[in-house]
């Protein structure tokens, strides 16, 4: 397929020295249903988290009341109780979270909340799971924990015979929660899920995706006691567990963001290149957030285990600068962005689902949205259109430019926008890692207005092929050498806010 040029345009400004009048036009049918698809009669933008530990976490400390509270602060909308499965939190925790989430349900109205878990996946990792509020929460969510949980039942290695109960247990869900949803956790971090692995769980239709990025962001910034974190905590290397397929590289993040998603034509690519959706978020992973001067009393190094929770945090006057694995507030620095049709449990668990989400760090754009257009049918984010062999398609993005100053007291620039195109080939082996066809169709530059948005057009022309488009923008503080792909960030020194990126899930086109 051939694609055209670049098509720039401003709103309510001039273009690089061009007015707008004297751009190259946009058809009006691009027009109409671009405002069709980004109106906000159509969709409301919702940010949200759905990776926070409470003080019933045997490795944090906040109230569930804190981490609302804080949430609320920086504009969270919806929010996931997502504390570890652990045997002290099986016999001790579940009910009485329960009882504080409701509590904060009730105070914090603006706030849609729901409790779930960070299951310790049998034969991976950890996943988020959660599923619609009812009377029964609380004792679904025990039942779950006790069951399929591999701290709890001694499955956690690396087997045909675990896998099979990560898959078990996601069928479990489906036939005893309403509207539930699981997420692959930090994929990449110990790389004990290898990609069959996140195929099954995919097929299951009920694990919608991974997250892009992982949380604990602030574990990047140099530490004052010299002592080096990473980003999201990916400071490992190969373990006995971890697939021995991955490179070395899979290890690190890339501008934050886990490698299966950073890398062009990797992982992520290779999911999406079977034509089926599998969806990227971003999270906080709050335990310990970087500046709070709200501090875990000392207790007995048995204590959690006795009681399943810890005391109140209490103010100790001196900000976190050295705790472990430092995270931020949710939607302090990582939002996931999730198209809901109405402020509602059902209408963001439904967004999520349909992957009508984007990512972003450190407030670079206040807003990212695209349409793609061809044989009068649009599409956005998770959604598909079919098309006539030999017929051009359009995509429309819309960025609109930050104005607030972000968590560093500086507003981010958005200085670039990559179009990245990918080819629908079919069914992959079990553990394909790349999608080599993969590429970057259309890099967009956009001259930086606070609050003003940037709106690019892209069309492939006599589209012979299904495909599907997704979009990437940074801040363009760092690449890797050469080119414009992510770096990996360094271990020990990596200030988030000096390598911003956001990412938004893919639109399929069908070709017939």
């Amino acid at each position: 397929m051939r694609s055209s040029r670049r098509r720039f345009f401003i709103l309510g400004a001039a273009v690089a020295g061009t007015s707008l009048a004297a751009a190259p036009p946009v058809s009006a049918d691009i027009t109409s249903e671009l405002g069709r698809l980004l109106g906000r009669t159509r969709y409301r933008w919702l940010v949200g988290d759905h990776h926070t530990h409470t003080q019933y976490s045997y490795d944090a400390m906040y109230t569930v009341d804190n981490v609302v509270s804080g949430a609320r602060l920086h504009g969270a909308d919806w929010l996931v109780i997502t504390d570890h499965g652990y045997p002290a939190h099986e016999k001790s925790s579940v009910e009485p979270t329960n009882v504080d989430v409701r509590a904060a349900r009730r105070k914090h109205r603006d706030v849609l909340l729901w409790q779930g878990i960070e299951w310790n996946v049998p034969g991976a990792e950890h996943a988020t799971v959660f599923f619609a509020p009812g009377a029964d929460e609380a004792t679904l969510l025990r039942t779950f924990e006790r069951t399929y949980d591999s701290r709890l039942t001694d499955s956690g290695s690396g087997s045909a015979e675990n896998e099979a109960k990560a898959i078990a247990a996601v069928r479990w869900l489906r036939q005893n929660t309403r509207d539930p949803i699981v997420v692959v956790n930090h994929p990449s971090r110990n790389g004990r899920v290898a990609p069959h692995e996140l195929r099954a769980l995919r097929d299951t239709g009920l694990a919608i995706g991974m997250e892009g990025a992982p949380g604990a962001q602030a574990d990047g910034f140099p530490k004052p006691d010299g002592n080096g974190g990473a980003r999201g905590g990916y400071v490992n290397n190969p373990g006995t567990d971890s697939w021995p397929g991955y490179p070395a590289e899979a290890y690190r993040t890339y501008g934050g963001f886990d490698w299966m998603t950073a890398k062009l034509g990797g992982i992520w690519d290779s999911l999406l290149a079977e034509g089926k959706g599998f969806w990227i978020t971003s999270n906080s992973d709050s335990h310990y957030n970087r500046g709070d001067v709200l501090a875990r009393p000392a207790v007995p190094g048995d204590y959690y285990d006795k009681t399943g929770k810890y005391p109140d945090p209490v103010d100790s006057g001196v900000p976190h600068l050295l705790a472990p694995y430092a995270d931020f507030y949710p939607g302090e620095f990582s939002r996931t962005y999730a198209g809901a049709t109405a402020r509602t449990h059902s209408a963001v668990a439904s967004a999520l689902r349909a992957g009508r989400i984007w990512v972003t760090h450190g407030g670079l754009v206040d807003n990212l949205e695209v349409a793609v257009h061809g044989d009068g049918q649009s599409a956005t984010y998770g959604d598909r259109i079919r098309v006539r062999r030999g017929s051009s398609v359009t995509v429309v993005i819309a960025a609109r430019m930050a104005c607030r100053p972000n968590g560093s007291g500086s507003i981010p620039q958005l200085r670039r926008l990559d179009l990245i195109q990918g080819l629908i080939t079919g069914t992959a082996s079990p553990d394909a890692v790349s999608a080599p066809a993969t590429r970057v169709a259309q890099s967009f530059q956009p001259r930086w207005w606070p609050g003003h948005t940037v709106l690019f057009q892209h069309t492939f022309r006599d589209v012979r092929a299904p495909f599907y488009a997704r979009v990437r923008g940074t801040d363009g503080n760092r690449h890797a050498p050469g080119g414009i792909e992510p770096a990996p960030d360094v271990i020990g020194d990596s200030d988030p806010f000096q390598d911003l990126w956001c990412y938004t899930n893919p639109v399929f086109v069908d070709v017939w």
